[in-house]
């Protein structure tokens, strides 16, 4: 039987999650779905796209590394309710030894139009010495493997944007 590493996985550009579905108990007192539970299914869009990469579910128990979220920045651009089916696309826009820089979007699965985005820095950390460390080499290998196959994407138009007030000049 061949180790989950061994396996040669396909890079799609962008990676996109499985189906997901808003549940009932996530919606809030406006009659939506509440701003944490966005990100609820953008960080399992995550996990799926860590497991492609070698570095998800099983490698903190493997290896005593894991990836460790630092930054976000999400946009909420249109309502989700409950019931509806979502799924999430993960575009990886950079990285280096130790951080992961991505951007996700989420569409609503049936009728197509975007939800929301998140962009976000990651870092790799030894969970033992709760610092940060370098990738593995077979990780490392396919971070440049899926970054090759991004790289054909175009940059995001809100990747990069910032919080602030319009100039009033």
């Amino acid at each position: 039987m061949l180790d989950r590493l061994d396996l040669e996985p396909a890079f799609f550009a962008p990676f996109v999650s499985s189906p997901m579905r808003v549940e009932a108990g996530w919606i809030d007192y406006n009659g939506h779905l509440n701003m944490a539970y966005y990100n609820v299914l953008f960080d399992r869009a995550v996990d799926e796209a860590y497991e492609l990469l070698g570095c998800g579910l099983d490698y903190d128990g493997r290896s005593r590394h894991s990836c460790y979220t630092a930054e976000v920045h999400v946009r909420y651009l249109r309502e989700l309710h409950a019931g509806d089916r979502v799924r999430v696309t993960f575009q990886l826009l950079g990285y280096d030894t130790k951080r992961l820089h991505y951007f996700e979007q989420l569409f609503h699965a049936e009728e197509g139009w975007l939800s929301a985005t998140s962009e976000n820095m990651a870092l790799h950390v030894d969970t033992a010495k709760q610092k940060t460390a370098p990738f593995p080499s077979t990780v490392a290998a396919r971070l440049a493997r899926m970054r090759a196959a991004h790289g054909a994407l175009p940059i995001p138009e809100a990747a990069g944007r910032r919080i602030a007030m319009p100039d009033k000049n």
